[in-house]
């Protein structure tokens, strides 16, 4: 089955190749149109030059970030002092931000200008533009969510284009309006099943309408611009076409995450995929070490459900069986919390390969949650206990406030999504696929556009956000249930089956890196700036880690000062200052 790989393209040798096998054109092209006449002269070569924008999305890499490093600056996760959330972020010279979608830009805007020269159908030719037209939204899609109004450059530009080359920003509203018109097109042309399997086709398409569409519609709603409907019914149509024909989705959460071969597997519309030797990343590796301080707050521990649908604080909830208590808190819980963070445990063994039980009893606290991972998980090679890091030493116990092998916590709750041991005792190489659309994105991405359009009943719950709860073994969503005192810590701005809404899409999503933007689209990056909690401990036991109010006991808090209010100029990030002086005309965002 053909992958998309990723791997760098030498568009040249295919150049050479195709220029070999025809005299005739050779005699016939300019010499100066000889290359770009070459690359787009047939179905293959386009194709051939498109597998480079397979590299604009935001993968897994060969370094410790990814895009759960965005989710630092929301509220649910913790990673040390972020700049942007305590008011201390500065204008840059450059932002790679800016530049690299640009230069993706003219990328795609080389073929798009070329595909004239193609000796194809009109079918054919559509369906690239399609996919030029998908990738070119994609980015500007991220200078727009980052930057607000930007220029906006429909053809490769060439020295002769001064007017776009030192003209003055678009506005917010001509952008938009052409990422939209761009994605329609693309739904409406693209192949349904694109160039064979995992690459662009006209449900992917969709799913980055379905994203592009919610972010714009609640950004005009919630920071006071007009025209969100026509977004949000723009995102309703496209993910309701993919819900509507996905109605499955892969059933065990871990495995989203932490399979070697995503393909086939019910509800992944595209992936990256990795091979052994070919083409690695460090992911998994860096979450098992203590290079990698990636936790989760004490609030995005509070937003798991208990197994019967009640919020954790809710005056009925029987289920909840406290927080002061490290076993008792991940009792009866949703099956997700598991995934995201690893349970309190006790082994001996501490930095070796080997370990033993203090209990023949597997009931017993110290391991108590031991066979329930990996009855969820399934086990080795996926989240197994204890934990251990790439070369198989192992973490005498959970939390690990201090000792440094192998892996340590800085709030008691280590975010370790990503681990697993596919490629096992082999550091830096980690074969985990990482999926880049997915149905449980769109079914959240439906259900909060429908309640922001008065649309969202008991059907659109169930066809989105309890399939998404029964992999957590959670019961169903029951919006006459929901009231005003559901969860007493609900935001009381926010309706209270909105949040409910918030709430599944903070679980599903967590370190997807879409929670900082979330946050800036619903103009709730206050909730950033509160004091970030961690696990309830004791003094006695832990008599180096800081406890909130240097209290004999309580919650962790790593971090000694608490944020300011969060400015509203940061709202948008400001443009690097480099291109300001190339450019003139070019205005600042306001405020910076």
């Amino acid at each position: 089955m053909k992958k998309i790989k990723y791997i760098l393209i030498y568009v040249m040798s295919g150049l050479l190749l195709t220029a070999c096998e025809s005299d005739k054109f050779l005699e016939q092209a300019p010499k100066d149109e000889l290359s770009v006449a070459t690359i787009f002269s047939t179905y293959n070569n386009i194709k051939t030059y498109s597998w480079g924008f397979y590299d604009f999305f935001d993968t897994y890499g060969r370094s410790t970030s990814w895009s759960a490093t965005n989710d630092l600056d929301g509220d649910l996760m913790l990673g040390g002092r972020r700049s942007y959330i305590y008011g201390e972020y500065n204008v840059p010279s450059t932002d790679g931000r800016y530049t690299r979608s640009y230069s993706n830009i003219r990328k795609v805007n080389i073929m798009l200008d070329n595909l004239y020269r193609a000796e194809i159908t009109e079918e054919e030719r559509n369906h690239w533009r399609g996919v030029g037209l998908f990738f070119r939204s994609h980015e500007y899609f991220k200078l727009l969510s980052t930057f607000g109004g930007v220029t906006w450059v429909e053809n490769e530009l060439t020295d002769q284009d001064t007017d776009i080359l030192y003209g003055p920003r678009d506005s917010r509203d001509v952008v938009a309006d052409n990422i939209l018109r761009d994605l329609l097109f693309a739904v409406d042309n693209i192949k349904p099943n694109g160039d064979g399997d995992n690459t662009i086709n006209a449900d992917v398409a969709r799913a980055l309408l379905s994203r592009f569409g919610l972010f714009e519609g609640t950004w005009r709603k919630y920071h006071g611009l007009s025209n969100s409907d026509k977004f949000l019914s723009a995102c309703i149509t496209a993910s309701k076409a993919l819900v509507d024909k996905y109605t499955t989705i892969m059933a065990n959460y871990d495995r989203v995450f932490n399979s070697m071969d995503l393909a086939d597997q019910p509800g992944i519309l595209l992936y990256k995929h990795y091979v052994i030797d070919e083409l690695t990343h460090w992911v998994s590796t860096n979450t098992r070490s203590t290079n990698n301080k990636y936790d989760i707050t004490r609030k995005g521990i509070d937003k798991f459900l208990t197994k019967n649908g009640l919020p954790i604080y809710n005056s009925g909830n029987t289920q909840f069986l406290g927080d002061k208590n490290p076993n008792d808190e991940f009792k009866n819980r949703d099956d997700r919390l598991l995934i995201m963070t690893p349970p309190p445990y006790r082994v001996s063994g501490d930095g070796s390969q080997n370990f033993g039980y203090l209990s023949s009893n597997p009931s017993d606290p110290s391991r108590e949650y031991f066979p329930i991972l990996e009855a969820i998980t399934g086990g080795f090679p996926y989240k197994n206990l204890p934990d251990r890091n790439w070369s198989g030493r192992v973490t005498g116990e959970v939390p690990n406030f201090t000792r440094l092998v192998p892996t340590q916590t800085n709030n008691g709750y280590r975010f370790w999504k990503v681990w697993n041991e596919h490629n096992y005792k082999t550091s830096s190489a980690d074969i985990s696929d990482m999926p880049l659309f997915r149905m449980g994105e769109v079914m959240l991405n439906y259900a909060e556009a429908t309640f922001e359009m008065g649309q969202f009943n008991q059907t659109v719950a169930a066809a989105t956000i309890n399939k998404l709860r029964a992999r957590g073994g959670i019961v169903p969503m029951d919006l006459g249930a929901i009231n005003s005192d559901f969860d007493p810590m609900r935001d009381a701005s926010v309706d209270p089956v909105l949040w409910e809404i918030r709430r599944e899409r903070a679980i599903e999503l967590m370190g997807d890196g879409f929670r900082r933007e979330d946050l800036r689209r619903w103009k709730k990056m206050d909730y950033a700036t509160e004091v970030k909690l961690g696990r309830w401990i004791k003094k006695s036991d832990y008599p180096t880690v800081k406890i909130q109010d240097n209290a004999p006991e309580g919650y962790v808090q790593f971090l000694d000062d608490i944020p300011g209010a969060f400015p509203e100029y940061y709202y948008l990030y400001p443009l690097p200052s480099e291109e300001l002086v190339i450019n003139p005309n070019l205005d600042q965002n306001p405020g910076w």
